[in-house]
């Protein structure tokens, strides 16, 4: 027998390409188990013939790195045939690791029939060997190397599905794992070359195949470009699919998060009003198809208001998310809390009849009537709750909230801090209030705004130093309407702000008549609204309505009240400097019934403070309110400002306020709030009058 040796360079060779197609194949799995369709199945086929042709070479290289002392060549249709085998055993073993399940059942038969092929592929590249006597095989060695090719194909099967998805750690797994299957796949090879003995004849071999002199070479370059190139395009798709699914989940996020926007609330997180809308359609079909009952619960705070004005929006949002929290302990099976706007709550929740809603209806109440720690303060609100049962007190989504709507009206109406159900005779207050809204919107288009003008007088009694704006509206079915009557729902609706700037057009344009009547020292005050005050037009509106009358900006005080200047003070400062730079005054109205920051309060730009007529209403010598009204006063003496008292009604009340010294009065006692064509009528009589005593 000839003694067979290696050559070392194609040994090494030869368990690094069975390296690489060990690895070449955890890659292409992953590709073909990613993909779907002709994706999937392009991956599988060229995936199976780069590994085949991986797997083939590491053999053929194996058998050229034998050294027998003898020239070398090779049947070429048996060799193509050994190709063949190993491209098909490759394809196989893709296609089985590709599914969704490997069970055991399907693993072992896949395990036999791959190496089945690896052994027949191997003996098959034997056979195209060309010598003129027969190779001696050496039974126990070939029954290893069946063995070490069976156990390969088991663990490379296993290891391959296990790995075949990507995730953090699967890289450096995988390498691992290539060199354990390259390393198994080479054992194989080197066992069933061990079983071959080449008898001393076989040195008259025929030399008409091809030669192997030159084809370790090619096939080392062919089968390592082939693999490098296909691992190559794998790990590009690889990352470009990583690449493509983290957009694909950041847009889903980002679907997700603009569906958590548009459905719900921002502050509490609760729904809003169209995703209860729908909910609400949702429980109106589930209702009339199996017969079932549910309440829904219109819920408004008590107090929130006074809460925000007194300790601003911040403060006012942690009590909204309290609340929130709150109102949720009570609540069990099936149900919607949505939140609509401000401090509106509705609850929507299967009920079997009026006494399971009057019992949560009364459950809510109690968790909202304890006192709510909103650091540092301790804030009391309650809730008001108007109930309506569907079917019986509405057919439709729009009939149970308006209804539901009208009993928490009746709540509020009855003392506030509990609950009512629907009846009929509620719908009486509710649509007079709603026709109320839709007339209040109409109100600037039909010209049913009026302005009354109260006069402000130098203390005691005269001159007169100019005029406060007041609102009214002239009804066309209710007469003349004061502000606290239609002034809460402008606010609710937003109308404020076109009534607002109608005010400050209509102030100015009264004036200019005034000053070109002679009275120029005349000066008016226009109240703004919190909301007015926050639009971030409100100067530019100023001053063009003052360009446009031709008014010089000194000659409008602009009223805001303490605890809308203190709701966000630095942006208070901010556009007061900028109307006050401009020329326009700046008066803080209601002093000394908000939350005040004198830090703030000594930045604040404003000309003069105005005394509330709640502590002028009970004033007396020793009373508290006369010691507050003394402490406000001293208090604008020292920051340079002067001091304006409303409210005035007696002659007492004007002494005491002259007295302290108040530079400004305005009340009934002085003058009540007139139509312009009274001020006139006024003027032209004393003008008159005047006239006569000269003569």
């Amino acid at each position: 027998m000839l003694v067979s040796q290696y050559n070392q360079i194609l040994v090494v060779i030869s368990f690094v390409v069975a390296i690489l197609a060990a690895y070449t194949a955890l890659n292409m799995a992953a590709r073909v188990a990613g993909n779907q369709g002709v994706a999937a199945r392009i991956w599988l086929a060229g995936g199976g013939i780069a590994m085949g042709i991986g797997v083939w070479a590491m053999h053929f290289i194996g058998m050229l790195a034998m050294d027998i002392s003898m020239s070398m060549s090779y049947d070429t249709a048996i060799t193509v045939l050994s190709m063949v085998i190993a491209i098909g055993s490759s394809l196989f073993a893709l296609w089985l690791v590709s599914g969704e399940q490997l069970r055991l059942r399907r693993l072992l038969p896949g395990a036999f029939v791959m190496g089945s092929g690896i052994v027949a592929m191997h003996y098959t590249g034997m056979a195209a060997l060309e010598v003129s006597s027969a190779i001696v095989w050496d039974k126990m060695w070939v029954a290893i190397s069946a063995a070490i090719a069976l156990a390969a194909s088991l663990v490379a099967l296993w290891l391959t599905f296990r790995l075949r998805h990507e995730a953090a750690q699967v890289a450096l797994m995988r390498l691992g794992a290539a060199i354990t299957m390259g390393i198994a796949i080479a054992g194989m090879h080197y066992a069933g070359m061990k079983a071959a003995q080449f008898p001393d004849t076989a040195s008259g071999m025929h030399h008409h195949g091809i030669n192997g002199s030159w084809l370790a070479v090619l096939v080392s370059v062919v089968a390592l470009s082939i693999l490098g190139i296909t691992l190559l395009v794998s790990m590009l798709d690889a990352r470009l699919q990583a690449r493509t699914s983290l957009l694909a989940s950041s847009l889903a996020e980002a679907n997700r998060e603009l569906a958590q926007l548009a459905l719900h609330d921002t502050l509490t997180r609760l729904p809003n009003r169209i995703l209860l809308e729908d909910r609400l359609d949702q429980a109106i079909s589930k209702a009339d198809r199996e017969g079932t009952h549910f309440a829904l619960l219109f819920m408004d705070l008590d107090g929130f208001k006074a809460v925000n004005d007194a300790y601003g929006h911040d403060t006012g949002d942690k009590l909204l998310v309290a609340v929130t929290e709150r109102l949720r302990l009570p609540l069990k099976g099936q149900y919607t809390l949505a939140r609509i706007g401000g401090d509106e709550f509705i609850l929507l929740a299967e009920v079997g009849g009026p006494d399971d809603a009057a019992s949560l209806a009364s459950a809510l109440v109690r968790a909202i009537d304890s006192p709510f720690n909103v650091d540092p303060y301790e804030l009391v609100v309650t809730v008001s709750i108007g109930i309506a049962l569907y079917p019986h007190d509405g057919k439709t989504d729009r009939e149970l909230m308006f209804n539901a709507d009208a009993a928490m009206y009746h709540t509020k109406h009855m003392g506030r801090n509990g609950y009512h159900f629907f009846q009929p005779s509620m719908n009486t207050l509710a649509q007079t209030h709603l026709q109320l809204m839709n007339d209040l919107w109409l109100a600037i288009e039909r010209d049913e705004l009026r302005l009354h003008y109260q006069p402000k007088f130098h203390a005691p009694a005269g001159p007169i130093l100019g005029f406060e704006a007041l609102l009214r509206w002239e009804h066309p079915n209710q007469g003349l309407l004061t502000p606290d009557i239609f002034l809460q729902l402008a606010e609710k609706t937003g109308l404020i702000i076109p009534i607002g700037n109608w005010v400050i057009n209509e102030a100015c344009r009264q004036l200019r008549e005034w000053h070109l009547q002679g009275h120029l020292n005349w000066s008016m005050a226009v109240n703004l609204s919190t909301l007015q005050f926050e639009q971030p037009t409100l100067v530019k509106t100023v001053l063009n309505c003052l360009a446009r009358h031709h008014l010089p900006p000194e000659s409008l005080i602009l009223e805001v009240t303490e605890t809308t200047a203190m709701n966000n003070p630095d942006e208070s400062v901010r556009v007061l400097t900028e109307l006050t730079n401009a020329g326009v005054k700046a008066s803080i109205d209601d002093f000394g019934t908000g939350y005040s920051s004198l830090l703030y309060l000594k930045r604040l730009p404003a000309c003069e403070l105005k005394i509330d007529r709640a502590f002028v209403k009970d004033l007396s010598g020793a009373s508290d309110d006369a010691t507050i009204v003394s402490a406000i006063v001293a208090l604008a003496k020292t920051l340079n400002l002067k001091v304006v008292a409303e409210g005035v009604e007696t002659e007492a009340q004007q002494a005491f306020l002259t007295e302290l010294g108040c530079n400004t009065l305005q009340g009934y006692l002085l003058g009540k709030p007139v139509t312009a064509q009274t001020v006139e009528n006024l003027c032209n009589d004393a003008e008159i009058a005047g006239n006569k005593l000269r003569s």
